[in-house]
């Protein structure tokens, strides 16, 4: 008589609380010189910096490190209004995240800000994914004075740093894997570490409706789920036990 398969268990997708601290951020070629401009402050080339990469990135993680060490206040730029920009700018310091979103975004009070930041040298640190041609700014002035700002690119991840990340992405998870499924996730997925935080998620959520810990088996069969091509190098190893 062949045996009854476990029973799927609930699974809640609770949101899971990033972890921003300087030392939970992992340097690589990728990110050093943005992490280097962080450390540098306040010997910055000039009152506006604007970190650019991809979204998943670390630019928010690095916004956080430079906000605590300057004692900035942040702000979406989607939710900054014309009656914030004076007292934003009082603090001393300021992160503006997501510049490249055009969602409710008030190009007018941005350039406002800016002005008023560079007259009162309030240091500012602006996020964006891509360049700043990218970011379908209709206001030519705010265009060209974040296209003549100092930036720093985080580039894609190498190959040491994304498998860093994927480990990191279980640990914060509390999910202790073997070192085949890293290998396994970084072999398989685009190098992007927005992709890797998604594909640790979905490999938890799939464990616990399981009721199974996460093994390469395991692994394997998820990211085929997802679509993405077994390798040579990840195809041994397949039908090791689950």
């Amino acid at each position: 008589m062949r045996d009854k398969a476990p029973p799927k268990q609930l699974t809640f997708d609770l949101p899971l609380d990033p972890r921003y601290g300087r030392e939970d951020f992992l340097v690589g070629p990728a990110n050093e010189t943005a992490y280097g401009l962080v450390e540098a402050w306040p010997d910055w080339p000039d009152t506006v910096l604007l970190l650019q990469g991809p979204a998943g990135s670390g630019k928010s993680h690095l916004a956080s490190i430079w906000a605590t060490r300057a004692h900035a206040w942040t702000v979406s730029a989607g939710t900054l209004q014309a009656d914030q920009v004076r007292h934003l700018v009082s603090n001393g310091a300021l992160v503006i995240e997501d510049v490249d979103r055009p969602a409710d975004r008030d190009e007018s009070s941005l350039f406002h800000l800016l002005n008023l930041a560079r007259e009162r040298k309030c240091p500012v640190m602006i996020t964006g994914a891509g360049p700043v041609d990218g970011f379908g700014l209709k206001v030519a002035d705010l265009r060209s004075r974040l296209r003549l700002a100092p930036r720093v690119e985080i580039l894609p991840p190498d190959d040491a740093l994304l498998r860093a990340v994927i480990v990191k992405l279980f640990v914060d998870r509390q999910i202790v894997v073997d070192l085949a499924v890293v290998e396994a996730v970084a072999l398989r997925i685009d190098r992007s570490l927005a992709r890797a935080r998604d594909v640790v998620a979905e490999l938890d959520r799939d464990a616990l409706g399981r009721g199974r810990r996460i093994t390469k088996p395991l692994a394997l069969a998820v990211l085929d789920r997802l679509g993405m091509a077994e390798t040579g190098d990840d195809a041994d190893g397949a039908d090791d036990e689950a």
